[in-house]
């Protein structure tokens, strides 16, 4: 390998440190539950009895939980990133939400229960917005501070931009400084809070070994213009987003009309149109979609699992490690098809390999089980995925994940399919699996994942269930 050593994997998290994404979960929790004490509250304070008794009732607290949940995450209320929002934002944002989820009970209220007092509303918007923000500015923003980073950051440029850049990512707390790379004309001696990986020259190399997750390009266009160029062109290509310096030149006064889009001094890019609300709700139909699964196959997974360790010797499941967003790796669960030493049995069937690419595929796999052979025909062997999407590894609808061997083939471009979440089924998943080519079916990923929309996903559910039943394409 060309150059200085590449840096070791990213630490464990540090003992007293959050889980990324802990207080948004939590402040979700805490507010579900603040919904319902504050109806129940506002019912009291009004000279009401709660009637539990009655079963409108508990419509009208199941569709208020339901509503705040839905809005909220429409509204990116819950984003991992909410502390990174200014506090007026915030407070814009639950406003919204506790005036939305009040005009659908008082709508509720009068239908199913002809205007009666089940629930008084009086006092519900008062109580509920003031619960919640002052829990979300007092504890949940404070929390979110104690949070392991929730992205890997490289930064181009071992200058005073470049060693501010990484102290401000440090303080910050949210993005962790995987290294640096200098600029030509750069010295590397610099006082950075990070390791220096070598030139700019090598951020291929770096992309293509190391998981990142943004690059900060800390440049001066005057002196690194072209270097500068050619790193946008590769991370375009690698479907990495980076930034850029807001601020090129010297202002003494001017200050730039909407500061929060500039609020790191950089202007951030992505490959692909942003939809966070979308996005929000994709995460959502996700956790229920594969929570509602799991409870609704479970005697089949129990029956699949039963049958496994009675037919063949070895485990019931497979864990593989595979890679996913921004070429992060995560151990994937699959029912064990295959006999336990299918690995070291590989090797000796590589020429056999009926598929193009890096991809390993014979269609009469001497390795499987009987068992094996049906739950995979009929996709059965991936349910147990479906925790790895309540997990947040992988995703119902998205790119299948790649094993690291593959990815070290893959040509730049080929890369980008790990910009998004990876997924249980796909354009290929209903284009024919095994009876397409490797080629076109990194297309038909880029396909996906430059014209994205939930109507997308909507649609390539509904073509796999035919798919998936009648087994078509797989081996």
């Amino acid at each position: 390998m060309k150059g200085m050593p590449l840096p070791a994997p990213s630490p464990k998290p540090v003992r007293g440190r959050l889980a990324p994404g802990f207080a948004a979960r939590l402040n979700l929790l805490v507010d579900l539950l603040l919904v319902v004490a504050s109806l129940v509250g506002s019912t009291l304070l009004m000279g009401h009895s709660l009637q539990l008794g009655n079963l409108d009732l508990w419509l009208l607290l199941g569709v208020a939980g339901l509503g705040w949940l839905l809005v909220g995450t429409a509204l990116c209320l819950y984003d991992p990133r909410f502390s990174d929002r200014a506090p007026l934002d915030d407070l814009a944002l639950v406003s919204i939400t506790v005036v939305s989820i009040t005009g659908v009970l008082y709508l509720e209220r009068l239908l199913i229960a002809g205007g009666m007092p089940v629930v008084a509303l009086s006092f519900f918007p008062l109580l509920l917005w003031l619960s919640v923000v002052g829990l979300r500015q007092v504890v949940f923003r404070r929390l979110a501070v104690r949070e392991e980073p929730l992205d890997e950051a490289l930064i181009l440029g071992v200058g005073a931009m470049g060693r501010l850049t990484g102290e401000d990512l440090l303080t910050r707390g949210r993005r962790r400084v995987t290294g640096y790379l200098a600029f030509s004309n750069e010295q590397t001696l610099s006082a950075v809070p990070g390791p220096v990986l070598g030139k700019v020259e090598r951020l291929e190399e770096v992309l293509c070994q190391v998981p990142v997750d943004i690059v900060y390009i800390s440049g001066n266009v005057q002196k690194h213009g072209q270097e500068m160029q050619g790193a946008i062109k590769l991370c375009e290509r690698f479907g990495i987003p980076f930034a850029l310096p807001a601020h090129p030149f010297r202002m003494d006064r001017a200050r730039p009309e909407d500061s929060h889009a500039v609020a790191d001094g950089y202007l951030h890019f992505v490959t692909h149109a942003p939809a966070p609300h979308q996005m929000a709700i994709k995460r959502l139909f996700d956790i229920i979609a594969s929570a509602a699964a799991l409870l609704a196959l479970s005697p089949l997974l129990v029956t699949v699992a039963l049958i496994i360790k009675a037919t063949s010797r070895g485990p019931i499941f497979f864990k593989q490690q595979r890679v996913g967003l921004h070429g992060k790796t995560f151990n994937m669960l699959k029912f064990r098809s295959m006999v336990v030493n299918a690995e070291e049995l590989k090797a000796k069937l590589e020429a056999m390999n009926e598929q193009t690419g890096p991809v390993f595929k014979i269609k009469n796999d001497p390795r499987i089980t009987p068992i094996g052979r049906f739950i995979r025909k009929y996709s059965i062997d991936e349910l147990p995925q479906l925790l790895n999407v309540l997990r947040g590894e992988m995703s119902v609808v998205g790119p299948r994940p790649p094993l690291p061997k593959e990815v070290e083939k893959y040509a730049a471009w080929q890369r980008r399919r790990l910009s998004v979440r990876p997924g249980l089924t796909c354009i290929w998943q209903v284009s024919g699996r095994n009876q397409i080519s490797f080629e076109e079916w990194m297309y038909l990923d880029m396909q996906y994942i430059d014209n994205w929309t939930l109507l997308t996903d909507l649609s390539l559910i509904l073509k796999t269930v035919p798919v998936v039943v009648t087994g078509r394409g797989a081996s």
